[in-house]
Parts: structure tokens; sequence; C-alpha cells
């Protein structure tokens, strides 16, 4: 049976960007102007295959608990995005690392225009008060640059594409098909240099004939107050380089927040419980708490209740296009009633129950204690 992993040449807990990456390096060594072997169409298509399997989260849950033919049993569509008798593998391999994305072929679009490099995506995971207060993070990352050796061309240092010899540089070709109907003529894109009018002789050792390579960059981001789960904070210029002098793609950092177990969140205010005594609810207090500045005195009004809310103003999470201005800290006061009171407490209370209802505390019967064990 196939696996997509060896494939890929990946380990199983293997992440997205490490799909991508490993993707990207076999798909080179399989591109049609460097490798000749007659197997090569069916192993780049098996990548593919592989590739968009492991890709698609519900794809890859499946695949990994029941294998290929779970994916086949569960209506899946398993014969991956370059099963249709594609031809031109060049355009293919373009979808990947030009600036569409997709898997199409480009719909005729000119093969020597500008063309913009792929966007990248970066996941970062911050702790609660780095996203309310921001930080700097530094990453590092994949993504194609220019082949210094060849600036671009793919053709070997010292040597430059040729005119094509098949279409002598236009980048089409006229077919004509004979039909009962008589002679039917359709221009073509060029089979061998696939549009672009050139040929690579030489193809650049550093880059394969690609015109890029992968290499790892380091970059510090600044990470602003008051972001939240799964902000995006976009990087310019940082994805994969252009074709063709086209711009290069930009960076997307998405952003995991870590949640708090004392906060709780709810857009630009946060909201904490605090627990106090019958005493404390009866006759007010003044108690400490954590928040996100510190240690903040707070007073409790006497008669508060269970649910009630105490406000501190302007203690919340900052707005991001206003760091000045904060939303506000939101604290749930929760009476405790005693389950285990000292004899002390029970003799103080019985004292608060004689003085408010007029009437002498009674001991709990020993038939309702007993039902009390039981219910």
């Amino acid at each position: 049976m196939t696996n997509y992993y060896e494939i890929l040449e990946v380990s199983q807990d293997a992440t997205k960007e490490e799909i991508k990456s490993a993707f990207r390096k076999k798909a080179r060594t399989l591109h049609p102007d460097v490798n000749k072997a007659p197997d090569a169409e069916e192993k780049f298509k098996e990548l593919g295959k592989a590739y968009e399997t492991l890709m698609d989260d519900n794809k890859r849950a499946t695949y990994d608990r029941y294998g290929e033919d779970g994916l086949k049993n569960a209506g899946f569509d398993t014969n991956g995005p370059f099963a249709g008798g594609f031809g031109d593998l060049n355009d293919i391999f373009n979808s990947f690392f030009g600036g569409f994305g997709g898997f199409g072929f480009g719909g005729g679009a000119d093969p020597n225009a500008p063309q913009r490099g792929d966007d990248l995506r970066y996941d970062v995971e911050i702790d609660f008060k780095e996203a309310i207060f921001g930080t700097k993070k530094e990453i590092k990352f994949n993504h194609l640059e220019i082949c210094p050796e060849c600036n671009g061309t793919g053709a070997e240092k010292g040597t430059k594409p040729i005119t094509c010899p098949t279409c002598h540089g236009t980048g089409q070709i006229q077919k004509v098909t004979r039909t009962p109907l008589g002679a039917i003529s359709q221009i073509t894109i060029c089979p061998d240099c696939h549009g672009t009018g050139q040929k690579i002789g030489t193809p650049c050792k550093n880059c394969k004939g690609y015109g890029k390579i992968e290499k790892e960059k380091k970059i510090e981001i600044k990470i602003p107050a008051g972001v939240d789960n799964l902000s995006k904070i976009r990087v310019s210029g940082e994805g994969d380089a252009g074709s063709n002098g086209g711009p290069a793609g930009d960076l997307f950092v998405v952003l995991h927040v870590k949640a708090s177990d004392y906060f709780k969140r709810d857009g630009i205010d946060v909201y904490t419980k605090i627990d106090i005594s019958p005493a404390q609810a009866v006759l007010g207090d003044e108690i400490e708490i954590e928040t996100l500045d510190g240690i903040k005195a707070i007073k409790i009004q006497p008669g508060v209740q269970s649910g009630n809310t105490v406000k501190i103003k302007g203690a919340g999470v900052p707005i991001i296009s206003r760091p000045s201005q904060r939303g506000d800290h939101v604290i749930i006061v929760n009476v405790v009633i005693p389950t285990q009171p000292t004899e002390e407490e029970k003799q103080l209370y019985k004292k608060l129950y004689e003085l408010k209802s007029g009437k002498k505390a009674q001991e709990p019967s020993l038939l309702h204690k007993v039902k009390g064990v039981f219910q």
C-alpha cells in the first residue's frame, strides 16, 4: 500500500509547514526540465496525491486511521489533483510555486508576465498577558528566494536561455486536426517551452533550473497590545519570491493565545470571580485581587449579593487602534456559605438567627439528621 508520509519523507506527526516544505523539495526533483525519467510524471502525481491528502485535516484524519481504502469508503476523491492526464507538468508545477496558489493551468495567461509570489502562513503561540500588552517574537521560517547563482533565469551561470526551436520563440504552436467535417486549426501552448518561448539548455545546478531556492529566514515581529486568539499579522514581502520580476508574497502570522486560568476575556473586557464569606457580604470589606496591572484593592459594598459585580474602569484590554484606551475589569462576587462551620461559628449563627427571627434556635431532630444523610 502507498504510504503518503514515506512519499513526502516526513514523520506522521509532521506539521502542515513541514509537509509543504517537503513537497517543495521533492517536486523540484521531478520537474520535467530536470528529471527525464520515464516514471517522473507518475511519481509527481503520487506526490500531489500525498500532499493534497495530508494538507486536508479531514482527509488526513481518515487516512491515518483507515488508510487509502478508508478514504475511498468515506467518499473522498483519491485520484489526486493531477489524475486527469494533465500533460503539461510545468503548468502544474508553477501552480504550486507561482502566485496563484491553485491547481489550474493559468487560462492562457502570459507565462512571461510578472507573477506575484505565494503568501505564507506561520503560527505563533503567545501567553495571555502577551496578547494583552503586546510583545516581540523572533520567528524562523522557510520561503523561496531568487536564486543568486542564475538571478532567477534558471540557466547555469555563463549561459542563458535559448529560443525554443519548436515554436521559434512565440510560445505557441498551431495544430491542424482533420475531421470528417474538414481540417480544424487550433493554437496551443508549446509543449517544449510551456509558452515561454525559451528553453534552458543547461539548468542552474544551484536551483535545478527553477530560478528560486528555499532558504530559512529569521525575523522579529512586533505583536501589538490587544490582539486576540487567531488574530493575523501581515508582514509585507516576506512570502515567496515572485516570478519574472513580480513582487514577493506576504507572510501572515497567525496568533494562538493561551487561555488564562484566572482571567476570562470577552472583547476588550476581562472577567474574574472572587469568593467572599456571608459576613463580608453583610458588612462589606476591602480586599486585594489580582488585576492585569498587578495587585489592587477593591471595596465590597455592604449587602452585596452573589452574582453582583464590581467594575474597575480602564483595567481591561487595550483597543488595538487606540492602545491608550482600555476595556474594564469586571469582578463577579460569589458569596460562599460554609458547609462545615466551626462550633464558634455555629453559636454566632444561632445568635444571629434568634436576633432576626425572635425565637430560639432548635437543634435538628435525630430523624431530620438521618434523613439528611440519605438525601
